[in-house]
Order: structure tokens, then sequence, then C-alpha cells
């Protein structure tokens, strides 16, 4: 799986020219078909996502260009579920959360394990990432708790990328959370995500 950018047309553009690459061996990714379409949530509405499907031509393998807006496998943006996890790191709780969001109260639980199962690998992963996008980034230092300096590390990525990348037309909107999605493949919340990229 690839993370692109939401502009479709501009997917298929850099698609067509052979501008992405092959994440398992750096050859050149060409059109092949589509992903089977899906509805995501967004904070006050429902978008359609038919994820395009490209081919390596080096390796053969295929791969889904996932939009940066969506998490592997989750029904609601990634903006969501950040602010929900968010939310934990300023301590609400699940069900306020569900509540404000209008999620079940499962889901949301579900969101919040899965993150705090992997607090201290989240903040370490972004630490570093940051060093790597700019020379001198500010790390943040300790905060009030593990959930919050997970969050911070996150933040650091997003305005390491802001500072290293100007104009903002160079890379488009970075938000804190698709920066976070972009970083991770768009595995954040996923069962089979790793930190390995970070120590490469």
């Amino acid at each position: 799986m690839v993370t692109v950018e939401v502009d479709v047309h501009g997917v298929e553009r850099r698609l067509n020219a052979g501008l992405l690459t092959c994440p398992d061996c750096g050859g050149r990714l060409g059109p092949w078909g589509h992903a089977r379409a899906r509805s995501v949530r967004e904070r006050d509405g429902v978008v359609r996502v038919r994820p395009r499907r490209a081919r390596c031509s080096v390796c053969l393998i295929t791969h889904v260009l996932l939009p940066v807006s969506c998490l592997l496998r989750r029904a609601d943006t990634v903006e969501v579920i950040g602010a929900a996890l968010a939310a934990k790191a300023a301590g609400a709780g699940h069900r306020s959360i569900a509540h404000e969001f209008r999620r079940a109260p499962a889901t949301v639980r579900g969101w919040l394990r899965r993150f705090a199962s992997r607090l201290e690998v989240v903040r370490a992963f972004f630490t570093v990432l940051a060093v790597r996008v700019e020379s001198d980034p500010v790390v943040p230092g300790p905060g009030e708790n593990a959930w919050s300096d997970a969050i911070a590390a996150i933040s650091s990525v997003r305005k390491a990328i802001w500072r290293r990348f100007e104009p903002r037309e160079i890379v488009g909107e970075v938000t804190l959370w698709r920066s976070a999605c972009a970083a991770t493949s768009g595995r954040l919340l996923s069962p089979r995500w790793s930190a390995r990229i970070a120590v490469r």
C-alpha cells in the first residue's frame, strides 16, 4: 500500500507520468485498476472513496494508493480518529469522546486501546522522523503523560515538514493527522504497523 494525496486527479497525473515509485523495490508504478469503493465517515458526513490500484513495472507487485485522509481498514477519516486520540490525551474518556463524535463507544474504545498499546513506539518513531525531516528540529520535552508525549511527537513532525518545505505550495496543506497517516503509510492503528522505518 502507498499513501497518496487526496486529489484523485493529481494522483492519476502522477501515476500516468511514472512519478510514483514502488515501496518494495523503487520501480515505477503504473495504473492497474481500482480497489473496492468504500464509504468513510468524516466529522459531519460521509465521503465515498475508491482508491486507485497500481502495479510496479519491475517487481510486478500491485499496491493500493490510499488517500492520506484514510487509515488502513478504518471507517472514519484520520482527522476524526486523530481528534479522538487528542481528546484522550487531554483527559477525556472514551464515552464522552464517543458522545461528542457521535460514534459507538466500542469503536472509540478500540481506537484508544490500539493507540495506547503503542504510545512509546509512536513517540520514538515520530521523534526520530522529525530529526530526519529537519536538521535541527524542536524536539518536545516530556509532557504530562505518555499520551501527550506521543501527540507532541507527531506534532513535531508536522512542524518540521512545514519549516522544511516552504512555501506551502510544495507539499500543500499538511494537517497534524494527515502527516501521521502519511508517515505510517495509513497504518497508525494497524496491528501490523511497526516502527522499523524509523531505525533504517
